[in-house]
């Protein structure tokens, strides 16, 4: 059965809308400050926090980019890693300082939550997939021990904030198109009447794909209401609920490819992804909501609630014959799932007294319940089609937190955080495939860990802060990393452990003058139980504790504005992330027993020692623009034998637009050109993949057309 797509719950979104547009009536709103909340769970300015944390806005966001996936956003970040597959069935693939690079699809290691709702699943797996960056007022990304703070997977935290309505009624209308079939189109109205607000968003994308097979269609809806009651009773307080509907009817997955393939052709595709038509297809419904208390002067209580449904279809290149045997679950994977979770934080601010402190206390839990099933990808002769029932499960992942977070102002030159957080995940999965010599799989397991965190901060001077931070990480398997055994039999690998991690930072931001800034941290991380991918093989993939790893790094970020209306950025990363101890793998799947010995020193797959960014921006608020772009990465190893690897590149991206303001209307148009050179280069690698096919290419030259228009009443 398809899935029902996102497409068909739009007019119920917009009915929620309209009528406000009706009546709406101009209300200005102050302008957003350049804050952050990722760090400390307060309102503070990037250069105060005692931690990596970058905040990205809008015009780095959407100004002459496609605005398709979150990785066209996130170059500019150091520490970060976001390589865009060109391959809309698994998603972006981002890591921070080296976690979450083993992700074959999604995206793990990492929080993500978008308008303060997770879009990390209590197991640790999360996707973006449903944010239209269209709609995005800013990107908070944070790195470091603090990440910590977060919870399960907190090798950093990427928080997206979409925009809310304020202001006069406003419609906009977004186009961009290229080469491939690529389109975009996006139409967006917001504003406010008296104390409410509204911002609603609905987004096309379509492409052929640069690879062959690699086609897809999405369609997005995004709804964000606001209130804030003038009334005195409830004068400070504000109400925000946010809907978000995706839906993908068919994204076509073109796989990997081998080396030989690769160098001879990078556009082409394995014939077993045409055999088997590889293709994902899913949709997405969440609702959230998320309300502010003032309980006293310098007290606020928040509480966050939200709730959604996900059901994915994916076909996937398992050859016929080992599904033969009686505990094979099968090529077609078909998932649905249903989360929901809460969040009630309770914060003193008391940062304007003669001894200047904060206090932030919360309770947070998540839930999941997952039917999976799994088919044979066949029918008689007939290659990917949803055969025979091979799986039938359900699974449910719980995760309930406590976290305590305190800031301190001693003396005027020095600053004092601390926090901990303890975390439980359990994971119950009950078996309703039994039949014959397939037994029952049914299991459970769970996880717990207190995370500490601790820095000291020294205001050296107004324009120069020197911080130290250390706390520990906890990041547990996520179902679908427990979903598939090395041997290839159904039923949770419950032999996996969570990975703990140590981690230390010190940094120092300097405002260089009032036009530059400049930030340098480095830091040490040292994991136990490190989860590696142990087999993966036709789109699947098995896991295991890897025993100790290290990474050491260096990031550096420079933002200036220079004369007139030109703008620079940079941003450097060193990263020597490596195997601690020698551990045994599979030499290829199935795997009843690991007999490969991938020695101690072995740099870890999917993460680069070194990468940069360098960013130039004429943009004056009217007239003509431009920008280039230069993104660089050394090589990538594919594989935990650090027998092959993806080359290192150096691409340049050009941009030249125009914008028009005449009384209510606002125009702009632009024309990029990527990778402009036309290098030859494997975009993200799929690390350990079984066949070989670990290159995922990259687009050769593309150009991009866009236009946007508004009008405000």
């Amino acid at each position: 059965m398809n899935p029902p797509f996102a497409r068909r719950r739009w007019p119920a979104l917009m009915a929620l809308v309209l009528p406000a547009l009706a009546q709406a009536q101009s209300q200005p709103e102050p302008a957003a400050q350049s804050v952050v909340v990722t760090g400390t769970r307060l309102e503070e300015q990037p250069f105060d926090v005692p931690a990596s944390v970058d905040r990205i806005g809008p015009d780095q966001i959407r100004e002459h980019r496609l605005q398709a996936n979150i990785a066209e956003a996130l170059g500019g970040v150091p520490g970060l890693l976001a390589r865009d597959r060109q391959n809309y069935a698994q998603d972006v693939q981002i890591s921070v300082r080296g976690f979450g690079a083993r992700a074959s699809f999604g995206i793990r290691g990492v929080r993500m939550y978008v308008d303060g709702i997770p879009a990390t699943l209590p197991d640790g797996q999360g996707q973006v997939s449903h944010v239209d960056l269209s709609s995005a007022e800013r990107i908070e990304i944070l790195r470091g021990p603090f990440s910590a703070l977060y919870g399960n997977s907190s090798g950093g935290v990427i928080e997206v904030t979409t925009e809310g309505g304020s202001g006069a009624p406003t419609a906009s209308l977004g186009l961009a198109g290229g080469g491939d079939g690529t389109l975009r189109a996006n139409l967006q109205a917001s504003g406010s009447s008296g104390d409410f607000g509204y911002a609603a968003d609905l987004a096309h994308f379509e492409t052929d794909g640069w690879r062959e097979h690699s086609a897809v269609r999405r369609e997005l809806g995004n709804l964000k209401l606001t209130w804030r009651p003038t009334a005195d009773a409830l004068a400070g307080d504000k109400l925000t609920v946010v809907a978000n509907s995706i839906g993908v009817p068919e994204a076509q997955d073109p796989l990997g490819l081998k080396r030989e393939q690769f160098e001879a052709d990078p556009r082409s595709v394995d014939p077993v992804a045409l055999a088997f038509n590889t293709r994902k297809a899913f949709d997405q419904t969440q609702l959230g909501a998320n309300y502010e208390h003032v309980l006293a002067r310098n007290q606020r209580l928040q509480l966050m609630a939200y709730g959604g449904s996900r059901h994915t279809e994916q076909f996937q290149a398992i050859p016929t014959a080992p599904q033969g045997s009686p505990n094979h679950p099968g090529g077609v994977i078909d998932l649905a799932r249903d989360y929901q979770g809460a969040d009630l934080r309770w914060t003193l601010d008391e940062r304007n007294g003669a001894m200047p402190y904060a206090l932030v206390a919360g309770i947070a839990f998540d839930g999941l319940d997952e039917h999976r099933r799994g088919y044979e990808n066949f029918i008689g002769e007939t290659l990917g089609v949803k055969g025979a029932l091979r799986r039938d499960e359900s699974n449910r992942s719980n995760a309930f937190d406590q976290y305590l977070q305190a800031t301190l102002r001693p003396a005027p030159q020095w600053r004092l955080d601390a926090g901990v957080r303890h975390s439980k995940v359990t994971v119950k999965s009950r078996d309703h495939y039994i039949s014959g010599p397939n037994g029952d799989d049914s299991g459970d397991t769970d996880f717990s860990a207190t995370t500490p965190v601790a820095s000291v901060m020294y205001l050296a001077s107004d324009d120069l802060h020197l911080y130290a931070s250390a706390g520990r990480g906890f990041e547990t398997p996520t179902l679908n990393e427990l979903a598939y055994r090395p041997d290839g039999s159904a039923g949770l690998n419950t032999t996996l452990k969570p990975a703990r991690s140590d981690n230390l930072e010190l940094g120092a931001k300097w405002r260089i003058d009032a036009q530059q800034a400049l930030n340098v941290a480095v830091f040490a991380v040292r994991t136990n139980d490190e989860i590696v991918t142990q087999t993966n093989l036709g789109g699947r993939a098995s896991f295991q504790n890897a025993g100790k790893t290290r990474r050491d790094g260096v990031e550096v970020g420079w933002q200036a504005r220079l004369a007139g209306d030109w703008k620079a950025q940079a941003a450097l990363t060193w990263l020597d992330a490596k195997y601690d101890e020698s551990f045994t793998t599979c030499a290829a799947p199935p795997c009843s027993e690991p007999t490969l010995v991938i020695p101690a020193g072995n740099r870890l797959p999917g993460v680069a020692r070194n990468s940069g960014y360098a960013a130039l921006r004429w943009a004056p608020e009217e007239g003509w623009q431009a920008g280039a772009e230069l993104r660089a990465l050394s090589r990538v190893m594919v594989n935990d034998t650090n027998s092959d690897y993806a080359a290192g590149f150096a691409t340049v991206a050009a941009s030249v637009g125009y914008k028009l303001r005449r009384g209510p209307w606002a125009v702009s148009g632009f024309l990029r050109a990527d990778n402009v050179f036309d290098r030859r280069y494997a975009g993200s690698v799929i690390v350990n993949e079984g066949n070989g096919r670990f290159f995922e290419p990259a687009p050769g030259r593309t150009w991009l057309a866009g236009f946007n228009g508004s009008y405000s009443f």
